[in-house]
């Protein structure tokens, strides 16, 4: 199943220019954006935004390099261009593949930042733009990552989840902190 959906979304890659560049700019770079938009919170309003800040980079560190790269020791599961012919639109090592970093690394951002708004503003009027903003990019940073074939599609869910679980674990100790 996981060969078959990786397929169905490889195989888009390399016939459209406009869907490969937009494709790369996803995999690629949407993530500088995504860290820069979390550092202009910090110059809104330092003092408010501060603890959101520090979580989410504190999920997203914690997410990426030390509960992936744990999974990865255990699990060392090869790339999809490793053992198949995929329609490769990046240049990638041939490093472990399970779970997805970048799935990881942005899905734990986006869901410290839900959590914090969540906590600070109950209702979600004001911020539900910025959250599902957040979220929508995570998604298309991690499909985008299927799309240009370095990533198999189960490796993006695991990463996700991942993300999810480290930026629920961090954002519940750290936020409990800083109300101290």
């Amino acid at each position: 199943m996981d060969f078959l959906i990786f397929q169905k979304i490889n195989s888009l890659a390399g016939k459209y220019v406009c869907l490969d560049a937009l494709a790369i700019f996803f995999a690629k770079y949407l993530g500088y954006v995504l860290v820069f938009i979390v550092f202009l919170f910090l110059l809104k309003n330092r003092k408010k935004y501060w603890p959101m800040v520090v979580t989410a980079f504190a999920s997203a560190i914690f997410a990426r390099l030390i509960i992936t790269e744990l999974i990865r020791f255990v699990w060392q599961r090869p790339r999809p261009f490793v053992e198949n012919h995929v329609n490769l639109l990046l240049d990638q090592t041939n490093a472990a593949a399970f779970p997805s970093g970048h799935a990881a690394f942005f899905f734990a951002l986006s869901t410290a930042v839900f959590l914090y708004f969540k906590k600070v503003y109950p209702r979600p009027k004001f911020w539900w733009g910025t959250v599902l903003g957040f979220l929508l990019a995570s998604f298309l940073i991690s499909i985008s990552r299927v799309f240009v074939g370095i990533h198999w599609p189960s490796d993006i869910i695991a990463g996700a989840l991942v993300g999810i679980f480290s930026g629920w674990l961090v954002n519940h100790l750290l936020l409990n902190f800083f109300k101290k």
